[in-house]
């Protein structure tokens, strides 16, 4: 069973937003690795970051285009999340505006559109150096709302 999905788990005592996704945030392991933080959350919104590490570069140096993915997919699932709870991605698209380069990244998600069945959410991803920030991605997310009782 998902660690998140365990009676008690603090994704499921906790009583805001920011609490709710900085506790899922926390079960994921690849989102460790990444070093990925949620910075604020609210409903239909969610910003997170990521440092930058050598390890998470393509061959030119520049952070690799699976990492730009995943960022957009992350935040996008989370705003989701904070507007109909558990989902799961079922499309997503991402636009690479220029090298990502910078000390640190961040990925501001906003929900479009909520639904019963399906979220539609979008993302932009900004890298931030030298107190500076530049947008280098932008995405979109289709999201499926996923019952608990499908995950048991």
């Amino acid at each position: 069973m998902a660690p998140y999905l365990r009676e008690g788990s603090s994704v499921n005592t906790a009583t805001t937003p920011l609490a709710r996704i900085r506790a899922i945030n926390d079960t994921a392991a690849f989102n460790r690795w990444c070093g990925i933080e949620v910075e604020s959350a609210e409903p239909g919104k969610v910003e997170i970051s990521m440092p930058w590490r050598p390890e998470a570069s393509q061959y030119s140096g520049f952070l690799h285009a699976g990492l730009i993915g995943a960022s957009i997919d992350t935040a996008c699932g989370f705003a989701a999340a904070t507007v109909v709870g558990r989902v799961l991605a079922s499309h997503f698209a991402v636009n690479c505006l220029r090298p990502a380069v910078g000390e640190r990244f961040v990925a501001r998600a906003r929900v479009v559109k909520p639904g019963k069945a399906l979220v539609f959410t979008a993302c932009d991803l900004y890298a931030q150096a030298g107190g500076r920030e530049q947008l280098v991605a932008t995405g979109e997310t289709h999201l499926m709302v996923v019952a608990a009782e499908a995950a048991a």
